[in-house]
């Protein structure tokens, strides 16, 4: 497997709960996807759902290219696999924001059991609203629903072609179309498959003590004290979960070993 995450972007995608990628296309490309997109006349009651990877077999190629699916497996494994479950966002002109939701059932936990990709076959400004870190709350759907702005909040701004990861679990919304052309996003599902005995990304040993360290500086949500604590574990729980408990052994005897030569 080629193109996979290094240390680096693994701790980052941990603490933030979200990467943005633009894989490379040949020219036109998500020109075409847009155009036969404009050609199915998807309306709220005309939808392909579940059907859209048929109807633009193009979107085959997105998640087959080497970086896509090498980030993929980064997070879930090598043995990843794309859920059946997909949908055609349409936003029109005029577009109302999306009240705040997670995508999957509202519980803490310490791993990466899905991924969401959005794809944005055109260039738009703030498209998709996120909170950073909020993969590691949970909070009742109709409680989300009288939030309202939030100070760390996110508007992605992205080109054509942008593909944005993310943790199932993070707060997120659809903003408000106000340009004047349609607005395209095309989610897809991807499953972890089994449990992680070794890094499946392109791990380095010899960084990964540094970098994880990170979890307990990096501050992404204004919260008590109490609840960055919790944050804290779970990142850690995460990252464990991710490099397999021998590897995690490996790790604490390193750090042992530069603490004595020290």
């Amino acid at each position: 497997m080629t193109n996979l995450l290094n240390n680096q972007q693994i701790v980052d995608f941990i603490i933030n709960g979200y990467m943005i990628i633009k894989p490379t296309f040949r020219l036109g490309f998500h020109e075409s996807v847009l155009s036969k997109l404009d050609a199915l006349n998807i309306t709220r009651d005309n939808n392909p759902g579940n059907e859209i990877l048929g109807k633009v077999s193009e979107l085959q190629e997105i998640w087959n290219h080497p970086e896509v699916k090498g980030t993929f497996a980064s997070l879930l494994g090598k043995d990843f696999v794309m859920n059946p479950h997909r949908h055609c966002h349409l936003n029109f002109p005029g577009t109302r924001s999306q009240i705040w939701h997670q995508d999957s059932l509202n519980f803490r936990h310490h791993k990466i059991m899905c991924a969401l990709g959005m794809y944005y076959p055109q260039a738009v400004t703030g498209p998709t609203a996120l909170v950073p870190g909020t993969h590691f709350r949970n909070a009742p759907s109709d409680r989300m629903a009288t939030y309202g702005k939030f100070k760390e909040q996110v508007l992605a701004t992205v080109d054509a072609g942008s593909i944005v990861i993310l943790h199932y679990d993070i707060w997120h919304a659809a903003s408000a179309n106000t340009g004047k052309k349609p607005r395209y996003m095309l989610k897809f599902l991807f499953d972890r498959k089994s449990d992680h005995t070794s890094p499946a990304w392109g791990y380095d040993r010899n960084t990964a003590n540094q970098e994880s360290a990170r979890f307990n500086a990096a501050k992404v949500l204004g919260s008590a004290q109490s609840d960055h604590y919790k944050e804290w574990g779970l990142r850690r729980e995460m990252w464990n979960d991710l490099l397999g408990e021998d590897e995690v052994n490996q790790l604490e005897e390193l750090k042992k070993t530069n603490i004595v030569n020290a």
